[in-house]
């Protein structure tokens, strides 16, 4: 079985994506800083889980140490990245925004690099939904312009596209990148919404609820986001000599580069959102109903057409369950009793 490289793997995606991978048999090489950017001891949890397998190694490194990633490429030899390490969070950028171009920018080069120098036969990266910025035009298709993103956050992640599609064309590189939609599910990232809200519930106490509720999000299911991941990782791009440089569709290229969507296709109101957590904790929230935040957007709804075309597969879980199992979970790992 093939040997890959997933960044992030002490991180909520890139750890059931790992997972995953060596149930089914794949060596993984990890790759994560351990940030303090959200609960350190969660991130161990996962990774000593993880390392309970033959089949897993970590390196506890920064994207953006240059000399360590290419000494990490050059010796590992993977055939394949999956690059999920990165500084997340919309609202954080606004007030650390250099985090962002040292992670996302000057580490994903680093990633890029590595794969140019060692025949990586495709690398897979995060991009995400926040890319689509200002534009209206709903659902979200691939085929849309990005040009307007409204947050530090997404420009770093519109860039990462833009860096891709260089090296893909000047060194033949696969490159795929993936737009998440607002994943959620176990194990999830305590500073995300469903986290915070379980917490805070549970606790008694008030709940910030930005837009009085009015928002909109693509609430996918992490297990649905893996199973796109994993279905494409060896689907390799291939240049595609119908792409039209006088109509260019941003979705593909004539270069071995592809970007798709991975939402539930299937928005979901945040107040609709809340009351499901209610019901999974059977226990109403006290709400504190706020103004619609800088650099946040009312509604993500992700068209996953290209990708269903592609690998015959979309996401499908329903926020209800998904909501249950990130609860089940949240009670068993905090230990709260009924």
């Amino acid at each position: 079985m093939n040997k890959i490289l997933v960044t992030g793997t002490a991180g909520f995606i890139g750890f059931h994506l790992a997972n995953r991978l060596i149930k089914e048999g794949w060596t993984v090489v990890g790759l994560d800083n351990l940030n303090e950017y959200y609960d350190v001891n969660l991130k161990k949890a996962r990774l000593d889980i993880l390392r309970k397998s033959e089949k897993f190694k970590f390196y506890k490194a920064s994207l953006e140490d240059q000399d360590t990633i290419t000494n990490i490429f050059k010796v590992e030899k993977t055939d394949y990245v999956v690059n999920l390490a990165a500084q997340a969070g919309v609202r954080y950028s606004i007030e650390n925004p250099h985090a962002y171009t040292s992670s996302n920018i000057e580490g994903f080069l680093n990633i890029l690099e590595g794969c140019r120098h060692n025949e990586v036969k495709h690398l897979i990266y995060a991009s995400s939904s926040s890319v689509y910025g200002a534009n209206k035009k709903i659902p979200f298709s691939v085929e849309n312009n990005v040009d307007h993103p409204v947050s530090l956050y997404a420009a770093t992640k519109k860039a990462n596209e833009l860096m891709a599609h260089a090296y893909s064309n000047l060194y033949n590189i696969p490159t795929t990148g993936l737009r998440f939609f607002t994943v959620y599910g176990p194990w999830g990232r305590p500073d995300m919404a469903l986290f915070l809200f379980t917490k805070a519930i549970l606790k008694g106490e008030a709940i910030d609820v930005f837009n009085r509720g009015k928002m909109k999000r693509d609430f996918t299911y992490v297990n649905d986001i893996v199973e796109g991941i994993y279905r494409l990782i060896t689907h390799i791009p291939k240049p595609d000599n119908s792409w039209d440089a006088l109509n260019p569709d941003p979705s593909f290229s004539k270069s071995p580069y592809r970007v798709f969507n991975i939402g539930n296709n299937q928005p979901v109101e945040l107040n609709f959102f809340i009351e499901s957590i209610e019901k999974a904790l059977n226990k109403k929230a006290i709400k504190n109903l706020l103004p619609l935040q800088p650099g946040d957007v009312v509604e993500t709804y992700a068209n996953v057409d290209q990708l269903q075309n592609e690998i015959g597969f979309k996401p499908d879980t329903k926020i209800e369950d998904g909501i249950q199992s990130f609860v089940d979970w949240y009670r068993d790992y905090y230990k709260i009793r009924l």
